[in-house]
């Protein structure tokens, strides 16, 4: 056979410790399982309907049936491959080593540990797995005559079946974990056990999975640690001016406008890997919005308060504090889609603050949203919304729960076999830090946001949505325009934010990023990772553009810089926070990033 290594040794498990173990266990538990009894009927499972879950699978088998042969080929076609699988893995354990009949795909890591290569009996389970999800993959994507909404929730939650029954996430079907358990004696599964157990009571009976050492990180200690100050502050946010590294900087402020629906610190994370650092570094006064971390009180801000208190506040507020009108910003996700919205409406209201304007993997356009789009029908919306009106805001564990669902292998079944099965604690790690660091939204703000954007798409539609008395139109917006996408972007699908580029007038300048919606945009030169892509010329299809892009080694941040210090090369004699109009309130990274949503 072709795994000859010595069996490891069986470790005996200490009594005494084991029924200590057992009995906290057991009190415990039943302090959890009272908590999750007061919680019912107040928290289900965020983007999970049973009922449209359910008839979209219904009308699924219902078409699927219509069209017997087609099942009965592909059923053919399943087993044929099971018994080349069979019959090769007779040969392996004849001593042979034919090819696998299906291997994972490049990246796929539930399957690295070596006994899943080497061992036949591992071997088999394997493949034997993935050919089943490929073929009830292959099924369901096949069935002809769902309308597209349906076929896409179909397919999502297909995969989040398929995902969930992986034997990588059982205790009898992954080598790792067995030998893991022989060897320690069986106490990788208690110390898994105490650990489902603190995410339980971390829930209050809610399961809350653990993607780090949280005692490893302090907000404003050893991450967002760039230094400044607070020196404006209303309901929604705090303005973070930072103190600069240069003798001399650009005479025009940069104002970064990051996402609420996270922390701005993505941006500031390290100082090996923060933009907001760099930029400093760069020559740039930067200003950042910290969003509030709002509750029930803020539950009637609107999508038009967070305009007016975010970015028009900020404007304002940077003029007194460095005396100047002009501006060059940076929308991040759903800040750019509100910086989008406020260039429209100061483009009515003849006012040219904002100079340029650098969308970082920004939607405007909704109508291929990617697999959000799953969570966004009106069944769901309507529960959500109901959720949010007693609460006043949506819960931000629940949001981070959806995107978690969105890359289920990677952040919720890896963290699953490492806390649980293995027993091992979480490796400290700054992204997942916060990632896990989750924000509230208001209910009004959020219920706009969800229907006129994702559902309805309105935000393209000149004079589809209106914000504080204006009827948006994305056509007026002529400012120089920078858009930065990620090429594996699962949020803000790159094809969809090219479409900006059609829409914008004034000059346009696209780039796309290798990896995904974080990683892709928080890459520093130094690390000399994830290539770029550019191409000056901006046809209607991406697909056209990428055709003819030039790819380019490491980071587009060195890009923006040129892109952005032509615009405006003149320099001024370095500000610092205080010296003008606006006072320092506190120091940064001020207090509205450090309250927790859970």
């Amino acid at each position: 056979m072709a795994d000859d290594k010595a069996a490891p040794s069986f470790k005996l498990p200490d009594p005494a410790m084991l029924s200590r173990n057992m009995a906290d266990i057991a009190s415990r538990s039943q302090r959890i399982v009272l908590e999750f009894l007061k919680r019912q009927g107040d928290d289900a499972l965020p983007g999970f309907d049973p009922t449209s879950i359910g008839s979209a699978f219904l009308e699924m088998t219902a078409r699927m049936m219509a069209n017997p042969a087609k099942l009965v080929q592909a059923q053919l076609g399943f087993w044929q491959d099971y018994m080349l699988l069979w019959h090769n893995t007779a040969r392996r354990l004849m001593g042979e080593t034919p090819e696998p009949v299906v291997s994972p795909a490049p990246g796929d890591r539930r399957f690295k540990h070596e006994d899943w290569h080497e061992n036949e009996v591992f071997d088999f389970i394997k493949q034997s797995y993935l050919l089943s999800a490929r073929w009830i993959q292959k099924v369901v994507k096949e069935v002809e005559g769902l309308d597209d909404r349906t076929a896409q929730k179909v397919d999502f939650y297909t995969r989040q079946f398929v995902d969930a029954m992986a034997p990588s996430n059982f205790l009898l079907t992954n080598p790792e974990v067995l030998r893991r358990t022989v060897e320690t004696g069986g106490e990788n599964l208690v110390r898994g056990l105490n650990n489902l157990l603190a995410d339980l009571e971390r829930g209050k009976g809610k399961l809350q999975i653990r993607m780090t050492d949280y005692e490893a990180f302090k907000v404003g200690e050893n991450i967002a640690t760039t230094p400044g100050s607070i020196v404006y502050q209303n309901d929604l946010m705090q303005l973070i001016q930072y103190a600069p590294t240069t003798e001399k900087v650009l005479k025009r402020p940069l104002l970064i406008i990051p996402p609420w629906i996270n922390k701005y610190y993505i941006l500031d994370l390290r100082p090996k890997n923060s933009f907001i650092r760099w930029a400093v570094a760069q020559g740039h006064t930067v200003f950042v919005i910290s969003w509030v971390n709002p509750d029930e009180r803020l539950a009637e801000k609107s999508f038009g308060d967070y305009m007016l208190e975010g970015p028009l506040a900020a404007l304002d507020a940077i003029a007194k504090a460095t005396g100047e009108r002009g501006v060059n910003a940076i929308g991040y996700c759903i800040g750019g889609t509100l910086m989008a919205c406020t260039l429209a409406w100061m483009a009515a209201k003849r006012d040219t603050r904002i100079k340029s304007a650098t969308f970082l993997t920004t939607m405007i356009d909704f109508a291929e949203a990617g697999e959000l789009a799953v969570f966004i029908d009106e069944e769901q919306l309507k529960a959500m919304e109901e959720k949010m009106e007693k609460r006043g805001y949506h819960d931000g564990h629940e949001m981070a729960v959806t995107f978690n669902m969105l890359r289920a292998n990677d952040l919720i079944w890896s963290f699953v076999v490492n806390n649980y099965l293995l027993g091992q604690e979480p490796f400290p790690f700054d992204l997942l830090y916060w990632n896990s660091d989750s924000t509230r939204m208001p209910a009004r703000m959020h219920s706009f946001y969800l229907r006129q954007m994702y559902q309805r798409n309105l935000l393209v539609v000149p004079g589809g949505i209106e914000l504080e008395g204006v009827k948006l139109d994305l056509r007026k917006i002529s400012v120089p325009c920078y858009f930065l996408s990620t090429r594996e972007d699962h949020i803000a699908p790159w094809k969809s934010t090219y479409k900006a580029t059609q829409i914008y007038k004034g000059p346009k300048r696209f780039v796309l990023a290798a990896s995904g919606h974080i990683a892709g945009v928080v890459n520093p030169p130094e690390a000399g990772k994830y290539s770029h892509w550019i191409n000056p010329e901006l046809p209607p299809s991406p697909d056209e553009w990428f055709a003819g892009a030039t790819e380019l080694a490491g980071s587009w941040w060195p890009d923006w810089q040129r892109w952005v210090s032509a615009l405006a090369p003149a320099k001024v004699p370095a500000r610092t926070p205080g010296d003008r109009d606006l006072a320092v309130i506190e120091p940064a990274p001020g207090s509205y990033v450090k309250v927790q949503a859970n």
